[in-house]
Formats: structure tokens, C-alpha cells, sequence
């Protein structure tokens, strides 16, 4: 597969689904549009695979070293929600 942005994958991708939806294609049409969407699906994937691993935040401890720490949105939600409730209590 030449190599497409995540952005125009994720549209044809969004665009097969809406065709296959309606029903209106021939089997043999149908089955061309259902590879190139598993193909599309794929390619997909290993992107948000790869920018998972990209996202690994970068923190500091006490002594000034680095850590990875892999992203987790519902503690990042989480310390969030308690740090401003701890800020609002202190006022």
C-alpha cells in the first residue's frame, strides 16, 4: 500500500463503510471494496499502535531522572479531576 496520511485512510476507510451500508454494489464490487477497507483497517491500526508507543509520557522523579511512563487517559482524567478539587478546597 503506498503510503497515505492516517486522515485519508480513516475518510476512504469511513467512505467504503457508507457504500457497503447502502447495498447497492455487486458482490464482486462489494468484495473489491471490503479488501481494500480490511487493507485501509490495518494500515489504521499499526498507526495507532505506533503512536501509542509514542505517546509514553516522559516524567521526571524526585531526583531529577527520566522515566516512561505509559499513557493511561483514565489516570490522567483522574489526577486531573483531583488536583482541581484539591486547588478548589484550598481557596
Amino acid at each position: 500500500m503506498e503510503e497515505i496520511k492516517f486522515e485519508e485512510a480513516m475518510s476512504r476507510l469511513e467512505r467504503i463503510v457508507q457504500e457497503l451500508e447502502e447495498g447497492e454494489k455487486s458482490l464482486e464490487d462489494s468484495l473489491k471494496l471490503f479488501e481494500e477497507g480490511i487493507r485501509l483497517s490495518k494500515f489504521c491500526s499499526a498507526k495507532l499502535e505506533e503512536a501509542k508507543r509514542k505517546i509514553e509520557i516522559l516524567t521526571k522523579t524526585d531526583k531529577e531522572e527520566l522515566v516512561i511512563k505509559p499513557f493511561n487517559l483514565e489516570e490522567e482524567v483522574e489526577e486531573k479531576d483531583s488536583n482541581s478539587e484539591n486547588s478548589n478546597s484550598m481557596e
